[in-house]
């Protein structure tokens, strides 16, 4: 699924066809007001290029209305959201629409877009009669309700495109939580998984009971963050640490001196949240594509920072062979993020480092 990345009113010819639209309003509406004004008696009687005067200064004024409307929509839209402040972006935008819609009839008055009664109507002197002054005032009233008209199409607009992204958005967050899901689901029946690390298990009962009992507890741990944990959208820092230390366990006592961990979190970013099994994954890429031989073992770090960062590197020691990828880890974990908030994973391999840079959120 793809996000629309041309609306309604995206197109110059699609917005000239809703301002030509408005102008046809504009005198329709007006003309239903009041059919039987001066102005509409005598109006054919003007000669066509006055007329075709004030149909193109009406055409600019709406095409004026319109575009303000459009470019004060998309920049509130970064400052004040409807999403977030409703009650204030309406204020705001109805106010400064109202101000630009009063400057553009201003101007339209000075380019004689409203009628000039002493002109029109043959009057030689300068008082203006109150049934002129009903027409203008009626032209202003229909102008004002076609500018918000067309207002409320371009607001319109944005809300129903907001809504179609979000539920994509929506549809893309689901998809990409059932891959984390199904990678949890593989990482529970996979035979080679359970395989070794009964294995290992059996070994270190023969061995020392003891340490049986703390792998079978680390791998208790595991199955129930799997279960009850896996398909949220965030966990807090301080539950993934703790599953992450489980499965380090089950690792350092299945791959011994191959790999070294280094877990070095502050403990002001406990309740900072993060995606669940997003250092799970990040330590298994590591794993996947990288030697872990006891002479020169995989060395894994996993880090916070100061600027509120999980950061995880580690040593390159390709494997000989590439390893086919499952299309979940990285992939999933930059997409999960990229529904679920703006600032993204960061990926950087260079002097022998490969370093993964998560964000935390509040």
């Amino acid at each position: 699924m793809q996000k629309s990345g041309e609306t309604f009113l995206s197109t110059r010819q699609q917005r000239i066809i809703i301002v030509t639209v408005a102008l046809v309003l504009l005198y329709l509406v007006s003309y239903m007001m009041n059919p039987y004004a001066e102005y509409w008696k005598t109006y054919f009687q003007r000669s066509v290029p006055d007329i075709f005067l004030e149909w193109l200064s009406s055409f600019v004024f709406c095409f004026c209305v319109s575009e303000f409307s459009l470019f004060l929509g998309h920049k509130l839209n970064k400052r004040i959201k409807w999403t977030e402040k409703p009650i204030k972006r309406f204020f705001v935008e109805s106010s400064l629409n109202f101000v630009a819609v009063l400057f553009f009839l201003v101007m339209a008055s000075i380019v004689h877009i409203f009628p000039d009664s002493s002109d029109e109507m043959g009057i030689t002197n300068t008082q203006i009669t109150i049934e002129e002054k009903v027409d203008i005032m009626q032209w202003i009233l229909v102008s004002f309700l076609i500018a918000f008209a067309i207002i409320a199409l371009n607001t319109g607009n944005y809300l129903l495109e907001s809504w179609k992204n979000a539920a994509i958005d929506a549809a893309e967050l689901r998809q990409s939580a059932t891959e984390a899901e199904l990678h949890a689901l593989r990482l529970q029946i996979d035979p080679h998984f359970v395989f070794n690390n009964l294995s290992v298990l059996s070994e270190l009962i023969l061995k020392d009971q003891n340490t049986g009992h703390l792998y079978a507890e680390n791998f208790a741990k595991i199955y129930r963050y799997l279960l009850v944990h896996a398909s949220r959208d965030f966990i807090s820092l301080d539950e993934e640490i703790k599953f992450l230390r489980s499965y380090i366990y089950l690792l350092e006592q299945r791959i011994g001196e191959g790999v070294i961990f280094y877990v070095n979190i502050y403990p002001s970013h406990g309740a900072l949240k993060l995606p669940p099994l997003t250092l799970q994954m990040l330590v298994e890429n590591a794993l996947k594509h990288n030697k872990t031989i006891k002479s020169n073992p995989l060395k894994i770090s996993v880090r916070s920072s100061a600027n509120q960062e999980i950061i995880v590197e580690n040593n390159l020691n390709p494997v000989g062979t590439q390893v086919p990828s499952s299309g979940i880890g990285l992939k999933n974990i930059i997409s999960r993020y990229r529904l679920l908030q703006d600032r993204l994973p960061t990926v950087d391999a260079q002097d022998g480092i490969f370093k993964v840079v998560v964000p935390l959120v509040n």
